[in-house]
C-alpha cells in the first residue's frame, strides 16, 4: 500500500464533507493508498503537519476552503523534498479550484487527487517567508474576506462577500504607493491592489484576467488609483468589468516578480486569509515549484 496523508477542515464552507468522508476515504483506499488523517483544530494546524510529516510521503491530500490550502502550501514550501499534493474544495467561494476547474463534487475530486496527471504549480512568495498560491491583495474590499464571520460564508457563501463589500464602500482609504515590475514603475494613490494568478476573485469571474496560466512563471498584477469624481468610478467600472480600453486609473501588467513600497504599513490578503501588514515587500513567481494532481486522470 501507498502512503498518503490526508488534512481534513471539517468547518469550511457548509461543512459538506463530513458526510462524504466515507466515500472519499473509499476511493483512497481503492487506488492503492493507505491514508493517514489528520482533522485540523486550529488555523496553523494543516501548516504544522506538512512541517512534521510532508517529507515523509509520497501524496499529501487536503480538503478545505483556500484559507486551508494556503496554509498546506505554506508549510510544503519549507520542505527540502515535497510530496505531491490533492486538494479537495471544500470552501465557501473555492476561487482556485474554479480557476484550475477542479471538480466540486468531493468524491470526484479525491479520485483526481489520487489519480490525476500532475500538473506543475506557480507559487507566489510574498516578502521573505510567506507565500499564497493565487492572489496577493490589498485595499478596496480586500478586508472582507477576513472580516466576514465563517456563519455568514457558511449560510450566503459568496453573497457574503458582497454585502459586507456594500458596507465598506465607505470607507475607502487609499495608500500612497510605488509600484515597480519588470517592465514598468508607476506611484500614487492606491485604493486597491491585486497581484494574481486565477480567473475568479470572491467568487467572482471578471476581475481577474480570463486566460491566466498556472505554470507560465507570470503574474498577473492589477492596481486601481484613487479616483478623483464620479465619473472615474465609471470608468473603472467599464475597464474592469466590461474590457474597454485602458483608463488613467487601472494599472495592468504581467510580471514574475514585482516590489511595492509604501507611505504607511499596508494590510494585506493572501488566499483569502490576512497575510499581515508591511510597508514594502517584494513579491516572486516561483515557476512550476508544485506539483498538484490536476490533470486528466490516468
Amino acid at each position: 500500500m501507498k502512503q498518503m496523508i490526508f488534512i481534513v477542515n471539517p468547518h469550511s464552507g457548509k461543512e459538506q464533507i463530513k458526510p462524504q468522508l466515507l466515500g472519499i476515504l473509499d476511493t483512497f483506499c481503492a487506488a492503492g493508498y493507505m491514508p493517514s488523517v489528520f482533522v485540523t483544530q486550529r488555523p496553523e494546524d494543516a501548516k504544522q503537519i506538512v512541517r512534521e510529516y510532508g517529507e515523509k510521503t509520497e501524496l499529501l491530500v487536503c480538503s478545505g476552503g483556500d484559507g486551508t490550502l494556503n496554509n498546506v502550501v505554506s508549510g510544503l514550501m519549507e520542505l527540502t523534498k515535497r510530496p505531491r499534493l490533492g486538494y479537495l474544495p471544500a470552501g465557501s467561494t473555492n476561487d482556485f479550484a474554479r480557476s484550475l476547474k477542479l471538480p466540486s463534487d468531493l468524491k470526484e475530486a479525491a479520485a483526481k487527487a489520487v489519480g490525476g496527471e500532475a500538473i506543475g504549480l506557480d507559487i507566489g512568495r510574498f516578502g521573505s517567508d510567506r507565500y499564497f498560491v493565487y492572489i496577493a491583495a490589498f485595499g478596496a474590499f480586500t478586508e472582507v474576506s477576513y472580516s466576514t464571520p465563517q456563519d455568514k460564508k457558511n449560510l450566503l457563501g459568496y453573497q457574503a462577500y458582497l454585502l459586507e463589500s456594500v458596507r465598506h464602500l465607505t470607507s475607502l482609504k487609499p495608500h500612497g504607493m510605488r509600484v515597480e515590475w519588470e517592465d514598468g514603475v508607476s506611484e500614487g494613490e492606491f485604493i486597491f491592489g491585486m497581484i494574481s494568478n486565477t480567473t475568479s476573485v470572491g467568487g467572482f469571474k471578471g476581475l481577474a484576467p480570463r486566460d491566466s496560466a498556472f505554470d507560465d512563471g507570470l503574474f498577473e498584477g492589477l492596481f486601481i488609483k484613487m479616483p478623483k469624481a464620479p465619473s472615474d468610478l465609471t470608468g473603472i467600472a467599464s475597464c474592469l468589468f466590461f474590457k474597454e480600453e485602458e483608463n488613467d486609473h487601472v494599472i495592468r501588467f504581467k510580471t514574475s516578480r514585482l516590489s511595492v513600497s509604501a507611505k504607511e504599513e499596508v494590510s494585506w490578503v493572501l488566499d483569502g486569509e490576512f497575510g499581515g501588514t508591511v510597508k514594502e515587500t517584494a513579491i516572486v513567481n516561483l515557476k512550476k515549484e508544485l506539483l498538484l494532481a490536476a490533470g486528466k486522470n490516468v
